[in-house]
């Protein structure tokens, strides 16, 4: 990786990102020192510019970034670096510098819509004729999609799998809307399972 150091007279943008989830964490400056520091050591040190020297994140706090990839934009002056955060990143007692508001992807947003489709009453939509079947119909569905997904895990037809997958992931986002929670309070019981393990 050759990062140019030059343009931004010595200093380089650095956007630090959630590994997982994706979230934007903060964003700060290296130098060639500290990035050589960051990528030999695997925790991430910046260069401060209001001390004027090199900073590692967690250094009083303890609440490191270590290093799980780092990529350089399209110029080679800017760095984009993946980490496993300890604790919150912001100093402020936030997740992240740019708020608590976790990325969400695809999940969510498919969450959104089979919630609309449900809301608005939509006519024709598979989605809301289930929901309104109620909670026997789509906990049925629900666990013949599950039986689906464990046939096709026995065989050797990836594309089945992933496609019986996606079947059951959909249809269990209708049942958390029939029984009226949502895909985050899942995430978050998963979170805390994840802390404590």
């Amino acid at each position: 990786m050759n990062i140019d150091f030059k343009k931004g007279n010595g200093l380089v943008p650095v956007v630090i990102q959630d590994n997982n989830t994706l979230q934007v964490l903060m964003v700060g400056y290296m130098n060639e020192e500290a990035f050589e520091k960051t990528n030999n050591e695997r925790k991430v040190t910046f260069f401060s510019r209001g001390k004027n020297r090199l900073w590692t994140k967690g250094e009083t706090s303890g609440n490191f970034l270590y290093v799980e990839e780092i990529l350089s934009d399209c110029d080679n002056d800017s760095i984009l670096i993946k980490v496993n955060p300890v604790g919150p990143v912001c100093h402020t007692g936030n997740i992240s510098c740019f708020g608590d508001e976790t990325a969400k992807g695809f999940v969510y947003q498919l969450e959104k819509v089979i919630n609309q489709r449900i809301d608005n009453d939509t006519i024709n939509s598979y989605t809301n004729n289930l929901y309104k079947k109620g909670i026997n119909k789509v906990a049925q569905k629900v666990g013949e999609e599950a039986v689906e997904l464990i046939i096709e895990a026995k065989d050797d037809n990836i594309e089945l799998f992933r496609n019986e997958a996606a079947d059951l992931l959909y249809h269990f986002l209708i049942l958390l809307k029939v029984k009226g929670i949502n895909i985050e309070s899942i995430e978050k019981i998963l979170k805390t399972r994840h802390g404590s393990s």
